[in-house]
């Protein structure tokens, strides 16, 4: 007896669970595309958004590609750290269990998904939002099998949720021409239709028991070093830019009256555009040295949509703004992350980890075979 009683108290331990109402560890959900993926695109085997290759993922750990689409960390994983929550390991991780997911949650995050279920097709495979809200589905029945239904709805109501979308359903979608929303709405129209299909998602969420709940807005679009090369003067594209305020401000409307709607519930809208478009135009002020090109480039062909192992690193990784054509850098990730702590009241920022030596193309890390390959 004494024994099983024991072992009981170990088990309670490492799984955060108090033994008086069963109060679990508290967790984060993230929905999101490739600024939040830790890993779910790497195990999509037809999917063409990858961060597969070197140099993804060389200044986190041991250096090698981890399904992060920057060269460290992402902007949930600074956040989460400062706040004092574990990593969620990406859904697809095939050691993922229950007993992980009650220790950790879970991170449903695509690359190249989108609030829209249209949203990059010709990237062939990656998880829209409503296909990770039916993979929530499908964790929480895993959770009810292993610790009951009152005890899981507990441990969900919580949690944490971030919810991280909508710059693919602009620039892999409605900027488009191949896409029929492109032709079908307006700037107007399109905002109101990205918006709407965000607000049936999240009362999905909500009636999934939801209650904490952070949305991110966008970034100055415009200004991802893919949109500057695509012009005649290499400046920002301000239509796209205009596009991301527009949609922050729809978005913060609807955070505003879900909070009027949505009984018991908190939810967040976290903008960080003004300080990342500020970074962007006075790099200097900020510590950086490049804020309109990538970091990891193949020379003269751009844009390279991708870093590849053939591709030139910059210097200092972090003196640049952005790491390849899409994505920003781990130091651009703290930064951004940094001012949703102090917008958020979370309190002192975290730093950045001591980043990894340069090292050159030839030196680049051998990877294990994928499921992918």
């Amino acid at each position: 007896m004494k024994l099983n009683v024991a072992l009981v108290i170990i088990v309670a331990t490492i799984f955060g669970i108090e033994l008086e109402g069963f109060h679990c560890k508290k967790v984060q959900f993230i929905f999101g595309d490739s600024l939040s993926d830790v890993g779910n695109n790497k195990y999509l085997p037809r999917s063409l958004a990858q961060a597969s290759l070197p140099w993804y993922g060389i200044d986190m750990g041991n250096g090698l590609p981890n399904g992060r689409f920057s060269n460290g960390r992402t902007v949930s994983d600074i956040i989460g750290d400062k706040i004092g929550l574990p990593r969620p390991p990406a859904f697809l991780d095939p050691s993922l269990s229950a007993d992980v997911i009650l220790e950790n949650g879970v991170n449903y995050a695509s690359g190249g998904g989108g609030i829209l279920n249209e949203t990059g097709t010709y990237f062939i495979q990656r998880l829209s939002l409503y296909r990770q809200i039916e993979l929530f589905q499908g964790t929480q029945e895993l959770i009810r099998t292993n610790i009951g239904k009152e005890k899981a709805d507990t441990f969900f109501k919580e949690a944490n949720y971030v919810v991280a979308l909508g710059s693919n359903d602009f620039i892999n979608n409605y900027l488009m021409p191949l896409y029929s929303d492109s032709w079908t709405y307006n700037d107007e129209t399109f905002i109101e239709y990205l918006t709407g299909t965000l607000e049936k998602q999240l009362k999905v969420l909500h009636s999934l028991g939801a209650r904490e709940v952070t949305v991110f807005g966008l970034g100055p679009m415009g200004c991802i070093p893919l949109q500057r090369v695509l012009t005649t003067s290499g400046n920002c594209q301000e239509k796209t830019n205009n596009l991301a305020l527009s949609f922050n401000n729809a978005t913060s409307k609807l955070i505003d009256d879900l909070m009027k709607q949505l009984p018991n519930s908190s939810y967040k809208f976290g903008d960080a555009y003004d300080v990342v478009y500020d970074v962007i135009s006075y790099p200097s002020k900020y510590g950086f040295e490049n804020a309109d090109s990538p970091c990891c480039s193949f020379g003269r062909i751009r844009p390279s949509l991708t870093c590849l192992p053939a591709s030139t690193l910059c210097k200092d990784r972090s003196k640049y703004v952005f790491w390849d054509e899409y994505h920003p850098s781990d130091s651009a990730n703290e930064l951004i992350a940094n001012e949703l702590i102090k917008k958020f009241g979370l309190g002192a920022p975290s730093q950045a980890p001591t980043l990894a030596p340069t090292l050159a193309p030839s030196q680049a890390p051998a990877i294990a075979p994928s499921p992918d390959n």
